[in-house]
């Protein structure tokens, strides 16, 4: 089967799953074209070494690659976001009439919505049948964030994107969601409930799993012979870092909580440490992928937490995932499908989202949790991510899917 991949980030950017499933769908003998632009997530500026040019193509073993240039953004202007968008939507949409001209199938990574653009075309003209992924419910993620207009300027961008979404459903002959409530909410989008598939995201399975402490790890911790909590990613608007910040201020005298990532919140983030003379908080910035599982390792918990939006209900932050790859508990302030499943499966602890005074409880409760109920709640970590979140049962649902679809339409 020949499948067209496209997705407005890909590697050596840090969103892994477009890569992964390139790679590993031609490793089981697919024929796989990567349309995608130039590196630049999530500094917003094009990486060292890479230089915009519009007839680049590279090869990764058996995968193709095609980029094409973009204008680089992520900042928190929304006009800059739109316009990243909008150009890779244009220049993926020409480049694509060739690049994908004989796939069987199209796979497109969302957000951006733009991304179809060339899957559309795809369509209209070959009758290519479309498989999307979705990551973020939109418009709900763009209006919620922080960064939208309000008012008037605002009521239009919603609309219009919401508009954009019910066509991109339409187009699409499947959907796959990350998680069950998405799947609710696309469906009340518009989506035809029997195109839509629950494949929970994997995470990078090569570099995320359970390695020993190490003394370096610990050091750049700032380990301090107590609990430690870490938290590790994007210090964006949606996180609720400052929710984490207050709780582990009121629990300075029983943990430490350590920040392993940057992001458009983080001078905020920084300020609001400081404002509360919370010393337990320390900011250690971005470190290389491959050292992140002896990190993850060197501390007791991983947090993940999320600000109290609709649209984050649905969502199931990545570092989750690496949480349980590596074999480490979680404490969730989360709500929706992300604090549901770490509660069902009992590996963490969970409190709502942005109350920070019940997350300063879970951090005590975490404190004086015994070293044999902490490595329970690992090992069942662990066992979940294996049975229902590795990359192998990923790929394999994939397989599946794009192959049903490019039956139907008569392509494979």
């Amino acid at each position: 089967m020949k499948i067209g991949l496209i997705s407005q980030w890909y590697p050596p950017e840090g969103v892994f799953i477009p890569g992964n499933l390139a790679h590993q769908l031609a490793g089981r003998g697919h024929e796989v074209k990567v349309l995608t632009t130039f590196p630049s997530y999530p500094y917003g500026r094009v990486f060292p070494g890479w230089q915009q040019r519009w007839r680049h193509r590279e090869t990764e073993g058996p995968v193709m690659v095609r980029r094409v240039p973009a204008y680089p953004s992520h900042d928190t202007s929304t006009v800059r976001r739109a316009l990243s968008h909008l150009s890779f939507g244009a220049t993926s949409a020409v480049a694509g009439a060739r690049w994908l001209a004989d796939v069987d199938v199209t796979y497109v990574y969302h957000p951006p919505p733009t991304a179809i653009a060339a899957a559309a075309l795809q369509r209209a003209a070959r009758r290519t049948p479309i498989v999307l992924h979705l990551q973020d419910l939109w418009p709900e993620s763009v209006t919620q964030s922080g960064m939208a207009p309000t008012g008037r300027a605002g009521r239009w961008l919603e609309r219009s994107i919401g508009a954009l979404m019910r066509g991109t459903y339409r187009l699409a002959d499947a959907i796959v969601v990350i998680s069950p409530t998405m799947a609710e909410r696309v469906v009340a989008g518009g989506a035809d409930p029997d195109r839509v598939r629950v494949v929970w995201n994997w995470t990078d399975d090569a570099l995320f799993r359970p390695v020993p402490v190490t003394d370096e790890a610990r050091a750049a911790l700032g380990h301090r012979q107590r609990c430690t909590v870490m938290f590790a990613g994007n210090l964006g608007l949606l996180q609720g870092i400052e929710t984490a910040i207050r709780a582990a201020a009121a629990a300075s005298d029983r943990m430490d909580l350590v920040l392993v990532g940057s992001g458009a919140g983080e001078d905020g983030a920084r300020r609001l440490a400081a404002d509360l003379g919370a010393d337990n908080v320390r900011f250690i910035g971005r470190r290389p992928p491959e050292q992140m599982a002896e990190l993850y390792a060197a501390a007791h918990w991983q947090l993940v937490c999320l600000r109290d939006v609709p649209a984050l209900r649905a969502a199931v932050p990545s570092k989750l995932q690496a949480a349980l790859a590596c074999g480490v508990p979680v404490i969730a302030a989360a709500g929706g499908d992300t604090g549901a499943l770490v509660r069902s499966t009992g590996v963490g602890l969970v409190c709502p989202p942005e109350d920070w005074r019940a997350l300063a409880e879970r951090f005590v409760e975490a404190s004086e949790q015994p070293a044999a109920t902490r490595q329970a709640m690992a090992d069942r970590a662990r066992q979940v991510y294996r049975d229902r979140m590795s990359l192998r049962v990923g790929v394999d649902q994939f397989e599946d899917i794009l192959t049903k679809v490019a039956a139907q339409r008569g392509r494979a």
